[in-house]
C-alpha cells in the first residue's frame, strides 16, 4: 500500500470513533452557545481596557460565561495567566495555606509543576510547609480508590490533587467519569476541602467537565483546548465561589481581588476561540486517532489505544530509537505553517528534567491545540502529539510522517 491508500485505510477502520467525536462535539457546541446566550454576549464585551480596569464587562463576562459552561459557580480567565502551569501555581497558593496537606492521587505530576510543589531554594509550595503526598496509580494505571479511602481514614488533608493528562507518562489520561468517582469516594470518605484538577488538555473531550461531576476547581491554559486557536494567551481557573474568590486574592492582591484586571488589546479572540472549542478540539481529536492509526499499522505503540474512548488530545507513541523520534518530531515541524523550514535540536527546557525536543510551527507561539509534538529526551523514547486546527492539516502532517517513516 503506499501512504495515501494507508491513510484511507485507517479512516475507514476509525469511522465510528469519528462519529462518537461529532456526537460530543455537537454537545459541546451547543453548551457553549447556550452560555454566550443566557449571558447575552455582545459587541461591547469585545472591548479593550485599560490602567485598573475597574468595571471591565469583557473580563467578567469571558468568566461568566467559561463558568456557565463548564458548569461551576465562577471563573477567572485572565491573559495575566502565562500558562498551564502559571495557572495551576496562582490557584495552588491561593487555596493552600501553611502546614496544609495535600495527596496527589494521579501519580508522579507533570514535570513543570514538581518545581512549584517541592522546589528548594525557589519559592516553592513546600518551602512555605505545605507538603504534597503522591498515592501511586494501580498496577494497570488507575487510580487507586481503595488506597484513597484508607489515606483518607488514617489522617487529615486539605486537598485531594488530580492531573487528568498523562503529562510524560505513558498511562491513559483520567475520564472525566472516573475523576467523578474519585470526587464521589472522598466526600464519602468524610473529606471537606478542595478537590483540585489539572484540566489541561481534557477540555470538551468529553460531554461533561469535572466540576460538573464534583471537583472544586479546575484550571487549565488558553493556548490548549479551550482557547479554539485564537487565544493569544491566558489562562483559567474555574470552580467553587469561595475558592475563586481566594485564587482572585493571588491574581491579583488580596485588596482588590477580582474586581481589577485590564487588557488593551480586546477580548474577542478570547471569546470566539472559546466558541470555536468544541469543533477544533474535535479536529485535534480525529487527526491524532488518524495518525495513531497509521502508527499501529506500522507497529508502533500507541497511548492510548486506538480502540479506547478518547478523554484527552494527546497521544503518546514510542519508538525504538532515539532518531525514529527525533524524526517523528521534525516531520511535524516540516508541515508546520509557521517555521516549516526550521531543524529542530533537543535543548534544555525551562521546567524539564531532561532535554526537549519539540515541534511547534504554530501561530500562538507554544499553543498545543495546534499541530504539533514533543518529546524529553529519555528511554523509552516516547513523542507526545497533540493539535490539530484542521482535521486536514492533520492528515498531510500524517503523510509526512509515514513517507518519512517508509523511505
Amino acid at each position: 500500500m503506499n501512504v495515501d491508500e494507508r491513510i484511507a485505510a485507517a479512516e475507514a477502520a476509525l469511522s465510528k470513533q469519528f462519529a462518537a467525536i461529532d456526537a460530543v462535539a455537537l454537545h459541546n457546541q451547543e453548551k457553549v452557545l447556550e452560555a454566550f446566550r443566557a449571558e447575552q454576549i455582545a459587541l461591547r464585551h469585545f472591548a479593550p481596557s485599560t490602567g485598573y480596569g475597574y468595571g471591565d464587562e469583557g473580563r467578567d463576562a469571558l468568566g461568566r460565561v467559561y463558568a456557565r459552561a463548564f458548569g461551576a459557580e465562577r471563573a477567572i480567565v485572565s491573559p495575566a495567566l502565562l500558562s498551564g502551569t502559571h495557572a495551576l501555581t496562582v490557584a495552588l497558593f491561593g487555596v493552600l495555606r501553611p502546614a496544609m496537606r495535600v495527596l496527589i492521587v494521579s501519580g508522579t505530576p507533570y514535570d513543570t509543576i514538581r518545581p512549584v510543589l517541592w522546589g528548594e531554594n525557589n519559592g516553592s509550595l513546600g518551602e512555605f510547609g505545605v507538603s504534597f503526598e503522591v498515592l501511586p496509580l494501580t498496577e494497570d494505571g488507575k487510580m487507586d480508590a481503595a488506597a484513597l479511602s484508607r489515606k483518607l481514614r488514617e489522617g487529615h488533608y486539605d486537598m485531594i490533587y488530580l492531573q487528568r493528562s498523562r503529562g510524560y507518562e505513558l498511562r491513559d489520561a483520567f475520564p472525566v467519569a472516573e475523576i467523578g468517582k474519585i470526587c464521589t469516594l472522598a466526600r464519602e470518605n468524610g473529606f471537606e476541602g478542595c478537590i483540585f484538577v489539572d484540566n489541561c488538555y481534557g477540555e470538551f473531550v468529553e460531554r461533561e467537565e469535572p466540576t460538573q461531576l464534583g471537583a472544586d476547581l479546575i484550571v487549565g491554559s488558553l493556548i490548549k483546548n479551550p482557547g479554539g486557536g485564537l487565544a493569544p494567551t491566558g489562562g483559567y481557573i474555574a470552580g467553587r465561589e469561595k475558592y475563586i474568590e481566594m485564587c482572585e486574592y493571588r491574581l491579583t492582591a488580596p485588596s482588590v481581588g477580582g474586581e481589577i484586571g485590564s487588557y488593551a488589546y480586546g477580548y474577542q479572540p478570547f471569546f470566539q476561540g472559546f466558541f470555536l472549542a468544541p469543533h477544533v478540539v474535535a479536529q485535534a481529536l480525529k487527526g491524532g486517532l488518524l495518525i495513531g492509526k497509521c502508527m499501529e499499522m506500522l507497529g508502533y505503540e500507541n497511548f492510548p489505544s486506538t480502540e479506547k474512548p478518547l478523554v484527552d488530545i494527546t497521544r503518546a507513541i514510542r519508538f525504538h530509537t532515539k532518531e525514529e523520534l527525533c524524526g517523528f518530531i521534525q516531520s511535524v515541524q516540516d508541515v508546520s505553517p509557521v517555521d516549516s523550514f526550521v531543524k529542530l535540536e533537543p535543548w534544555d527546557m525551562p521546567g524539564y528534567d531532561d532535554k526537549v525536543i519539540m515541534a511547534a510551527g504554530t501561530f500562538v507561539a507554544g499553543a498545543s491545540i495546534e499541530l504539533s509534538a514533543d518529546a524529553p529526551i529519555r528511554e523509552p523514547y516516547t513523542a507526545y502529539f497533540q493539535g490539530g486546527l484542521t482535521y486536514e492539516h492533520c492528515v498531510l502532517a500524517c503523510r509526512a510522517i509515514l513517507k518519512r517513516l517508509l523511505g
